[in-house]
């Protein structure tokens, strides 16, 4: 196959990790539209002047979509070269984004501190990605 020629044997981890973040996607996406059922708040308006809970439900979902491009991005270039760990660390972010959302949704905001082990899946595939460059810059 073609794709056998250009992509590493275990990115097919890699790939997983990609699914998964889409039902996480999809999961929070879902908690928002029940929370706009729920609390009466109508489209187009993001927030409500109402209902704090709404507020961080909907929050915990947009501050997800602000990071997933950049995340995409070095998951990508970090997986293309260490799939395996690539896929690991993908999988801690996600994983920590459904920890995030479940705290921030009890309308508490300090709450959603327990997604920060996130940081570490994030980070990893940042510095990856870093690690990436330079070997392709022959620096390292």
């Amino acid at each position: 196959m073609v794709v056998e020629n250009f992509l590493p044997a275990n990115f097919g981890y890699a790939i997983f990790v990609y699914l998964y973040s889409f039902v996480m996607l999809m999961y929070l996406g879902i908690k928002v539209g029940a929370a706009r059922k729920k609390f009466g708040v109508k489209y187009p308006t993001m927030y409500s002047d109402k209902d704090q809970i709404f507020n961080c439900i909907q929050r915990s979902h947009q501050n997800t979509l602000e990071v997933y491009p950049q995340w995409l991005v070095f998951q990508t270039i970090a997986a293309l070269e260490y799939p395996v760990a690539a896929s690991v660390l993908g999988a801690i972010w996600v994983t920590s984004r459904f920890s995030y959302a479940w705290g921030y949704s009890t309308g508490d905001p300090a709450k959603r501190m327990h997604g920060a082990y996130g940081y570490i899946g994030l980070f990893g595939v940042i510095i990856i990605s870093i690690t990436v460059a330079l070997n392709l810059l022959g620096v390292l």
